[in-house]
Order: C-alpha cells, then structure tokens, then sequence
C-alpha cells in the first residue's frame, strides 16, 4: 500500500495511523460481509406468493383483517386474497381450485373434500334491546338466559331454507317443541341483523357476529340455556392437494389462531 501498517521499532509493536484506517476499513467489511449472508439467508427462506381464500360472509372482515395483519407481518413477501361468498359457492371456488382454502359452517366432507374441524361458536338469541324477551331475561332469575320454551309463538326471523344453519336451527326448535311465527328470512346474516334491529322479530345466530352491533347499542345477545346450539366452522380443502408453501403457513396461522370462543352475555 505504500505506507508501514505496523511500527516494528516499538515493543509491543504498534498500529500506525494508516494502520489503524486499515483495521476499521477490514472490520468494516467483515460486519458487511455478516450483513448480506443474513440477508442472503432470509432471502432463501421468504416465502412469496399469493394464499386464494374463499370464506362464507359470517367469518366477519374484521377478523379476516387481523389475520391477514398477523400474517403480513410473518411473511412480508406473501399476499392474501379472500373472497366472501355463499357456502355452495366456497365449496365450488375449492374444487374448481379458483380457492386454496375455505372457510365454511357446517362443514360436509366428501369424496374430493376434506374437512379441518376450525372452531365451534356459541349460538345465541338475537334482539332488540326494547325487545320483551330482552328484558326479560335482563330482569329474570336465570342469570341473563333464556330457556327455548319461552321462544313460544316469537315472531322469527329466519335463513333461507337452504343454507345448512337454517336447518340447524329448525332442528333445534322442534326437539324443544318450539314454534315460532316465521316472519322474514334472507340468505345473509347482515340483513336478519337489521331486521332485528329494527324489531320485525328475533333470530338465532352465532354470538361473535353481533359484536359491532351490541358495542352501538342496537342489539343484544342473549344466551340460551341449550348447550347444545353451537355452530361448527371448518377449513376445507381440495383432497390430495399439494400445498405452495404460502398456502401452507397461511393454514398454518389459522389452525393456530381458531379464536377463542366468546361468552357474550346482553
């Protein structure tokens, strides 16, 4: 280099000036070098690609949202993309592979389906807050519940007669000699919600979808005294699927996270 590193008429030797700018330089440059192989590794362990989701609307954007936050944060380099849809909808997304994954309720296995049990959801009575059976069970000596007899004669307002929770909840009514005056029925929870809200009738459904609307005040949850009403969500899949490994950790994260189940209480 044209300069001494090293003063040798010293003893110890010492580092001269230029020396000691070759030493940081060479420190400098072993840093960098740890720097880009970490860098080289994370590179090689990113996971890039796109995870296709198809979910029935009652699995609530906002929890679709936390998910995919979580899941941003994991895999910087993967994307996520659901689509809300009927339940038949969901399973013909899955088999046509235009969907990785479903989200469903009540989830059938078949022949080319494959079924993961996610999470099972409290079942509870949808009213109004000025709704009698809401104050009822607000001033009654059960605790805030309700017992099915009492649903007796309730104008009701349904799902259509397709969707697997309408036939759940019928079920559940009639092994409780329940009849109640059908008024309405839609194909969606966010409509039975409003009509609710605006008391044309009742509903059943799940707990955790009635969050937003109990915190403004326009409705209540009250719980049943029926252990049994639950609804069941799962994950489905196209059998003897081969998983990209976006898909895979995407799975990952719900397996892990299937949400704890919610006592809610008007």
């Amino acid at each position: 280099m044209g300069v001494p590193l090293l003063d040798r008429s010293r003893r110890p030797l010492t580092i001269t000036s230029a020396g000691q700018l070759y030493l940081e330089y060479c420190r400098d440059v072993l840093r960098r070098k740890e720097q880009f192989e970490g860098a080289l590794e994370q590179l090689k362990n990113a996971i890039e690609g796109t995870v296709r989701v198809a979910s029935i609307y009652s699995v609530g954007l906002s929890e679709m949202v936390e998910l995919e936050q979580e899941f941003a944060r994991r895999q910087p380099s993967a994307s996520l993309e659901v689509e809300y849809l009927r339940p038949e909808k969901v399973y013909e997304a899955v088999l046509a592979d235009d969907a990785d994954l479903g989200l469903v309720s009540y989830p059938e296995p078949s022949r080319d389906i494959t079924v993961i049990p996610w999470r099972q959801e409290e079942m509870v009575l949808a009213a109004s807050p000025y709704h009698e059976l809401a104050a009822r069970a607000q001033s009654g000596n059960s605790r805030g519940r309700i017992r099915p007899e009492e649903l007796n004669g309730v104008d009701f307002i349904g799902f259509d007669d397709e969707l697997p929770i309408r036939r759940e909840v019928d079920r559940f009514l009639r092994s409780h000699g329940v009849e109640v005056n059908q008024t309405l029925h839609f194909d969606n929870l966010q409509m039975i919600k409003e009509a609710v809200a605006h008391r044309v009738g009742v509903s059943i459904m799940p707990a955790r979808v009635l969050l937003d609307e109990m915190r403004q005040g326009r409705l209540v949850a009250i719980p049943i005294e029926a252990p049994e009403l639950y609804r069941p969500l799962g994950i489905i899949h196209r059998r003897r699927k081969r998983f990209q490994r976006v898909a895979q950790e995407f799975l990952n994260l719900l397996c892990e996270r299937p949400s704890a189940e919610l006592g809610l209480v008007s």
